[in-house]
C-alpha cells in the first residue's frame, strides 16, 4: 500500500495483481470531509450509472441490461 499527496491530501494507492487501485473514499475525504456525501452524489450520476453500465457490459457476461435501464432512466 502507498500513498500519493493530492492537493495536500493523502490518498491511499494499493496493488492488486499489478493493478493499481485509488481509494476513492480518500479522495472524497478533502471535499469538507464529508466523503460520505460526496460518494452518494457520485454514485447517483447519470455518467457514473452510464460508466457502470459499460463496465458492466463489457465484463459480466450475465449482466442483466433489462432490470440496468430501470437504474439508467430515473439516473440523473
Amino acid at each position: 500500500m502507498a500513498k500519493i499527496n493530492v492537493k495536500h491530501s493523502e490518498v491511499t494507492v494499493v496493488k492488486i495483481d499489478n493493478v493499481d487501485y485509488i481509494s476513492l473514499t480518500d479522495i472524497a475525504k478533502t471535499r469538507d470531509n464529508r466523503s460520505e456525501v460526496v460518494i452518494q452524489n457520485w454514485i447517483r450520476s447519470r455518467m457514473t450509472i452510464e460508466l457502470l453500465g459499460l463496465w458492466e457490459t463489457l465484463n459480466n457476461p450475465n449482466f442483466k441490461h433489462t432490470e440496468f435501464d430501470v437504474f439508467r432512466n430515473k439516473a440523473g
